[in-house]
């Protein structure tokens, strides 16, 4: 599964409405059942006044219009006013109740998809895009949000209205209500069609979105990339085509939600002329008072509102059918790295690979891996882009777990290991700074979440973050930005040791942290990775080769497989893979490490 498919286009074979519904109201809606037991009878209210109201019309036609009585008018009025005055108000209540429910449905949805995203593994991460997930977090949620509020609140006033309607119109004559209803059968198979039709256009206008979503990030975390390069324009154009391929699947949907209340619409035409010509026939033979007619005719009137109105619903039902395909694709997807049933205990010791291979898809990454990092010494990783440097530190961690070979540490495998004791062992500082919009101190013990201040402000001064936050207006309390913004890669690699500092883990990785650091800023960095690495088994991937030369070992890799491995001067003695990148490096050549 590349990046640019992951769950795109690959909905639930078994995702129909019999199944996904009945399953996001048990998960999310039936929980709230005393509100919905609340809005059900004000529904219910509402929907029944319509009925009432037809059914009124036929006296006051009837016994005083027709017979030219005034006395009764103003007790009929009464309580028609009366009737609408009690279903605005079961309207404002039930409304109220109805949004409630899908705001909290909404929320605790949003909550459930974040909470099981953070389960899942780097491999899932890698196969799709942030933009994508965001657009199911927010866009498919809220598009449930209407689903479990509007969709709810309109099928229960308008079921109700259309029961109560059809009792009156039944009641006056059920001849003229067969009539009325003579073209309803034609709906079925049109009706049916439309609905697949908004199904498979709402889902590629939700696929479509993620992708701009997708184009939006892009856009501004690499904003400063596309100003340096003057690619505004570019971008600029790319952003519109992607706008475009959203638009198109997007008036398809909406013109399919339009069809079905436009059937309607020719079906209640007929049955308006059928009734007029059949009923008005009968009414000049005196067989029906214009009373009767009246009341038919005002509930035949009002009747198709409502079932304009729930055909609507069947479209809505089918968007948010799209939406719950991606949701549960989310949801039901299980992070291919599996907590061990019986957890062994961590003995640290030596990070040994044996024989490990690893491929991303179908690119292999890993080729028998075999090296060994020794307990509290340094181990350097160098090698040409593409090498394996960094998933080395991915397969230790179990971000991802390898396609075959053991890892251990201290002689047990790391699946065996629990996988939260084990990531609590390891530290990493890498090129990229993950730092929160959070402050300075937030951010350095987020190493360690239960330290006190103290033990924070001496990781901050071991990390010289002291040095720049005591220049802030608000000190360790300074908010950082999102993603750092606010402080500089200097400043920012600092925290990040800070924080690995108050972890205090017996392992840490180091994917060359000072790479794109001033000389200031870098001496400053590697001070206090110095005094990070003191006394713990640390793995480097290093790109600069001056930056290893004290390091315990220095492992070469090509292809996935060690080169060669010994220190600096046995590896310049040998003047093989090592002695040649650093005779590049050393000429000012990049040897693309």
């Amino acid at each position: 599964m590349s990046r640019q498919q992951g769950l795109e286009g690959t909905p639930q074979a078994d995702a129909t409405v019999s199944n996904l519904v009945p399953r996001f109201w048990r998960d999310h809606v039936v929980q709230h059942w005393p509100m919905l037991v609340v809005a059900t009878i004000l529904m219910s209210i509402e929907g029944a006044a319509l009925g009432a109201f037809a059914w009124l019309v036929r006296p006051l036609f009837d016994d005083y219009f027709s017979a030219g009585s005034f006395d009764g008018v103003a007790w009929i009025a009464f309580t028609i006013a009366s009737l609408f005055l009690i279903r605005a108000t079961a309207g404002f209540f039930q409304r109220l109740i109805v949004v409630t429910i899908g705001l909290k449905v909404t929320m605790a949805l949003q909550s459930r998809l974040v909470s099981h995203l953070l389960t899942l593994d780097q491999r899932f991460f890698q196969d799709n895009s942030p933009g994508a997930l965001i657009e199911r977090v927010r866009g498919d949620t809220l598009s449930l949000q209407g689903l479990a509020s509007g969709t709810l609140m309109s099928l229960g006033r308008d079921f109700v209205s259309l029961l109560s309607l059809l009792a009156v119109m039944l009641w006056t004559d059920w001849v003229w209500t067969l009539l009325a209803m003579v073209g309803v059968p034609l709906l079925v198979v049109p009706i049916t069609l439309v609905q697949r039709y908004i199904r498979r256009t709402t889902r590629r206008a939700r696929e479509a979105a993620a992708r701009l979503s997708n184009r939006l990030d892009e856009i501004f975390h690499g904003i400063q990339t596309i100003k340096l390069n003057r690619l505004e324009d570019h971008e600029d154009a790319r952003f519109a085509r992607e706008t475009r391929r959203f638009l198109k699947p997007s008036i398809k949907a909406q013109a399919g939600s339009a069809a079905n209340p436009a059937l309607i619409d020719m079906v209640a035409a007929a049955g308006f002329v059928v009734v007029v010509y059949y009923g008005g026939a009968q009414i000049i033979a005196g067989d029906k008072t214009v009373g009767q007619f009246m009341s038919f005719f005002t509930a035949l009137g009002l009747l198709f509102e409502p079932l304009r109105r729930l055909s609507s619903i069947s479209a809505r039902l089918q968007a948010a059918m799209a939406s719950l395909e991606r949701l549960y694709a989310v949801l039901d997807a299980q992070p291919s790295v599996r907590a061990p049933a019986n957890p062994q205990p961590l003995d640290h010791g030596d990070i040994v690979f044996d024989d490990v291979t690893f491929s991303y898809g179908d690119s292999p990454v890993l080729r028998g891996l075999t090296f060994t990092a020794e307990a509290g010494k340094t181990t350097a990783l160098v090698g040409p882009s593409g090498a394996g440097k960094t998933t080395v530190f991915t397969l230790l961690t179990r971000l991802i777990d390898p396609s075959g070979g053991r890892i251990m540490i201290g002689g047990t495998p790391v699946d065996s290991l629990d996988i939260a004791q084990l990531r609590a062992a390891i530290a990493v500082v890498g090129q990229e700074t993950a730092l929160f919009d959070e402050s300075i101190a937030d951010n350095i013990r987020l190493g360690r979440l239960e330290a006190p201040d103290d033990a924070v402000m001496d990781a901050a001064r071991n990390a010289s973050v002291d040095l720049f936050a005591d220049q802030l207006s608000e000190g360790m309390d300074t908010q950082v930005g999102p993603r750092g913004s606010g402080l500089s890669g200097g400043q920012r690699q600092r925290v990040i040791i800070a924080r690995a500092l108050l972890k205090s883990a017996p392992i840490l990785l180091l994917d060359e942290p000072t790479s794109a650091l001033d000389a200031r800023s870098e001496q400053l960095v590697q001070q206090a990775l110095d005094r990070l690495a003191k006394g713990r088994t640390t793995l480097v991937v290093a790109h600069r080769l001056s930056t290893i030369r004290e390091a315990d070992k220095i492992v070469v890799m090509e292809g996935g497989r060690v080169a060669e491995e010994g220190t600096h001067d046995m590896l310049m003695a040998r003047q093989g893979a090592y002695w040649r990148l650093h005779q590049l490096q050393a000429a000012g050549v990049d040897p693309g490490l």
